[in-house]
């Protein structure tokens, strides 16, 4: 597989992202596989087998099978003795739980890295929110407006500075964001939504720890408000 960012074209025709520079291929193989299986790319209760997505990634098998132990810790497939790994089921009657959990962690993640984000990070959290605002109108795609949540929030977790906050956040954001997808043609445009994480990238930006997290609080409430409202 060919380093340095983008995207390439696999055996088959689909498309798929490069390989960084520096990434490990077992990274690199967690990191594709992750995103379809939460988007659904990889529908609940597929199968997944290592010496298919080996040739399709270009990967060898022991990356893959690395990547595999990292997906299922993280909830998104299991792997049952003699039969396989699968792709990890999606329960509607997870969503209070996980909205519950969120509650509680994103408004802290927000106000924490409006404290604590460094100079740099706070250039970054403006550029992208201007570029969240010039982005919005020209997206059209419901999947590519989740992808664009997704992004939003993984910077959000990353200006924390705190690793394993980090890592519990992207977890269940994950869990949530497939929730999201097994819904996604039933929702009206949610270009709404997202659009409320331009303010939430300012106030962090500014250091408004308070504002930061009212704003995440009413982010995640409208969220699992957006998905109830089409079950």
């Amino acid at each position: 597989m060919a380093s340095g960012g983008g995207l390439t074209v696999d055996a088959g025709g689909s498309v798929l992202p490069r390989r960084q520079d520096e990434e490990s291929f077992a990274d690199f193989a967690y990191r594709v596989l992750c995103d379809e299986l939460i988007v659904l790319d990889i529908k609940p209760g597929e199968p997944l087998n290592d010496e298919v997505i080996s040739r399709r990634l270009g990967v060898g098998r022991t990356p893959i099978r690395e990547a595999m132990k990292r997906l299922e810790s993280d909830h998104l497939v299991v792997a049952y003795p003699r039969r396989g790994t699968f792709a990890a089921g999606v329960d509607i009657t997870d969503l209070a739980e996980i909205s519950e959990i969120r509650q509680l962690l994103e408004p802290a993640a927000a106000a924490r890295a409006a404290r604590m984000a460094s100079p740099q990070l706070r250039q970054e959290l403006r550029d992208f929110a201007r570029e969240v605002g010039q982005l919005l109108p020209r997206m059209h795609s419901q999947r590519d407006l989740m992808r664009l949540d997704m992004r939003v929030h993984r910077m959000i977790y990353r200006a924390t500075g705190s690793r394993h906050l980090e890592e519990v956040l992207i977890r269940y954001d994950n869990l949530a964001t497939r929730i999201w997808s097994l819904v996604l043609e039933k929702l009206p445009p949610v270009s709404e939504h997202i659009a409320q994480h331009i303010e939430l990238l300012e106030c962090i930006a500014e250091g408004d720890s308070e504002a930061a997290a009212r704003l995440t609080t009413q982010h995640v409430a409208d969220f699992e408000n957006l998905i109830r409202a089409v079950l």
